[in-house]
């Protein structure tokens, strides 16, 4: 029996707070991507300006794996960015 992406979501009964999880995951991955390419940097450049392995930031930028904070930070140093902890504004009532 096929299923499809959005079905097996729904039956992962994922909490609101899972969800927010994956969502600045998805948003952090795709900002580390957008950076990579503005970079005009392949996958194995960033890897040799990064030290880390070509494999683990294509399993990063395709979301097989959580980010690491570490990870983060290394392969965003040479792109010229950061992490920062910033407050959330509360959402509109």
């Amino acid at each position: 029996m096929s299923t499809n992406w959005k079905d097996f979501r729904k039956n992962l009964n994922l909490s609101p707070e899972e969800e927010e999880i994956i969502n600045l995951e998805k948003s952090l991955i795709a900002a580390v991507v957008e950076a990579r390419e503005q970079s005009g940097l392949t996958q194995k450049q960033l890897s040799e300006l990064c030290g880390i392995k070509q494999p683990v930031i294509a399993r990063l930028e395709s979301a097989v794996h959580s980010p690491q904070i570490n990870s983060m930070i290394r392969i965003l140093r040479p792109l010229g960015y950061t992490l920062a902890v910033v407050k959330e504004e509360p959402a509109p009532r």
